[in-house]
């Protein structure tokens, strides 16, 4: 039989632990080269796109996760996962909770490895689903005295903070600028929809960590190659999702490319840096891992 997992089956198996310390593994298997983790693909559909992420543990599993573009109400993703061996689906999981929590968990990883250990107080920039999972997996890692939070609506951010506040019990405070958020921040997270930069990078202390989540295409980006220019390491999860972007990554043909790292060679080397910035891009084959750690 077919294992199928939904949405209240993830939220109520997935710990942030748990996720973090699997996400670990699978980017330092994909940096060994026994996870395969190729660059999204997408058909086009007329109205919207499917998109697929696809990747394979070697020896004991493949899958893929698809997601569509269709301008409509969120549809719902699906993750399978397939025996290496006999090419029968060991699980499925359906809806929209894995994804995220996944992105999340591999921000955790990138905090855990390269943010100070000292660090007690995080800035988020954003109030949507991709925000809260980041927050989820951090509080892992980090042992959080002040979380700021800042969305331009201002219902939204504090109903998020007191949402996180109560379901993640930290101490979650809407806050009325960026600026607010981001000052005297050990970490920030920038997990927005935003096609313009929503910090400035001089708002950004010496020795922060930074995550950005959200869009960082040439023409359209949450941050600016300022912000760049302030870190000392400059990491990303795929570094061969970077190159595949069109529109070109927002880094493309700038001196600044060169500097980027994979979060999997950063662990693998112990690779420090004082200010960090670390580009959340989607590291495929992710998805699979996790549903495969979850049925097992």
């Amino acid at each position: 039989m077919v294992t199928i997992l939904t949405d209240a089956d993830i939220r109520a198996r997935l710990r942030p632990g748990d996720a973090v310390a699997w996400m670990r593994e699978a980017i330092l298997a994909a940096h060994a080269g026994r996870l395969h983790t190729p660059p999204r693909v997408s058909t086009e559909l007329g109205g919207g796109r499917l998109v697929f992420t696809t990747g394979a543990l070697e020896g004991e599993w493949y899958g893929y996760r698809s997601y569509d573009s269709f301008d409509t109400d969120l549809g719902q993703q699906v993750v399978v996962l397939h025996d290496w061996g006999s090419g029968e689906v060991r699980g499925i999981a359906v809806g929209n909770e894995l994804g995220p929590r996944r992105v999340g968990a591999i921000g955790g990883v990138a905090v855990d490895a390269l943010a100070d250990p000292t660090a007690t107080t995080l800035a988020l920039i954003g109030t949507g689903t991709q925000a809260f999972t980041q927050l989820w997996a951090i509080g892992a890692v980090r042992r959080l005295s002040s979380v700021r939070v800042f969305g331009r609506d201002r219902e939204r951010r504090i109903a998020f903070a007191r949402r996180a506040s109560g379901d993640l019990g930290l101490p979650v405070t809407a806050v009325e600028s960026a600026r607010d958020a981001v000052e005297g921040a050990d970490v920030v997270v920038l997990a927005t929809n935003s096609a313009t930069p929503v910090i400035e990078p001089a708002w950004v202390k010496d020795g922060a960590f930074v995550t950005t989540v959200g869009p960082k295409q040439v023409g359209r980006a949450e941050f600016g190659a300022e912000l760049v220019d302030r870190a000392d390491l400059v990491v990303t999860d795929s570094v061969a999702q970077t190159a595949a972007y069109d529109p070109p990554f927002v880094l493309a043909g700038t001196p600044q490319q060169e500097r980027l790292m994979s979060l999997g060679a950063a662990i693998a080397d112990n690779v420090t840096g004082r200010t960090v910035l670390f580009c959340s891009v989607g590291l495929a084959g992710t998805e699979a891992y996790l549903l495969a750690k979850l049925l097992s």
